[in-house]
């Protein structure tokens, strides 16, 4: 026997979904009524929208960095999604925003543990798809790091574009933020130059060395030319070796050395959008 959907079981069903009118009637009437089922047809559609858009890219979204009370561990994620008009989007960002307080809340330690996480009573993975269903954009956890250290800054730039976390020996919380500018900012690779892999030094010095000889540069000289140019790469590029952005007459470190001579960067993670 088929069950009557009046607009006031469509209008409930869409403000608990958020998805579109249309789309909350035919979940009604493919449940027979049953509501929950609804919401389960609802999420079913929005896994098969995810698998017809596994294609699409998601470069923009919503970026939250952000740390424990006790400063101890941070985290950073993406919440991607397709266009400019839903990452600006108040509700979006909400969205993201307590995705991210899950993640702190509940100690999550991979991307892969939060998609299980619950939120009201919906887990992540789900409000995914409830999400994706309703505003018909791919949307993913698309980035997660976690880390743990004595003391975790955390830095938002650009609304919610780039994040920044900073893993220090010891609480410094003035030049936790300056420091997390200057990453945002100057995009390192490493702490400093032994937290770069010899795959890429090695790679750097072979370009340097091809560049110095097609200069008609002596091969013998090419070697020693290369090591000033690897010189630097490693200012340039390593976190500890930049000039400070705020102050250019000294290094990070020297900045760093000024603050507390025992203060040290233990490691850095960089999550931006594009």
């Amino acid at each position: 026997m088929s069950v009557t959907i009046t607009p006031a079981d469509i209008n409930k069903l869409r403000q608990s979904t958020g998805a579109g009118m249309l789309d909350c009637r035919k979940a009604l009437t493919e449940s027979n009524g049953d509501f929950e089922a609804a919401i389960d047809w609802l999420r079913k559609q929005g896994q098969k929208v995810a698998a017809k858009r596994s294609d699409r890219e998601a470069k923009e979204g919503v970026i939250i960095a952000q740390t424990t009370s006790d400063n101890k561990s941070g985290i950073v994620l993406c919440i991607s999604c397709e266009t400019d008009f839903v990452s600006k989007n108040s509700d979006f960002v909400a969205f993201a925003q307590s995705i991210a307080d899950a993640a702190i809340a509940n100690n999550v330690i991979t991307a892969e543990e939060l998609k299980s996480v619950a939120v009201n009573g919906s887990t992540v993975e789900e409000l995914i798809n409830d999400k994706l269903a309703a505003i018909g954009e791919k949307i993913a956890v698309s980035r997660f790091e976690r880390v743990d250290a004595p003391y975790v800054a955390s830095y938002i730039h650009g609304a919610n574009r780039m994040g920044v976390l900073v893993c220090m020996t010891k609480e410094a919380i003035d030049a936790g933020k300056d420091v997390a500018m200057q990453i945002a900012a100057m995009n390192p690779l490493a702490v400093d130059e032994t937290s770069i892999s010899q795959e890429t030094k090695d790679r750097e010095k072979a370009i340097a060395i091809e560049m110095i000889k097609a200069e008609g540069k002596p091969a013998e000289m090419a070697e020693k030319i290369a090591d000033g140019k690897m010189n630097k790469f490693f200012k340039e590029n390593t976190l500890m070796a930049q000039a400070f952005v705020k102050d250019n007459s000294k290094s990070v470190l020297d900045y760093l050395k000024s603050v507390d001579a025992d203060l040290k960067i233990i490691e850095f993670k960089r999550v931006a959008l594009g």
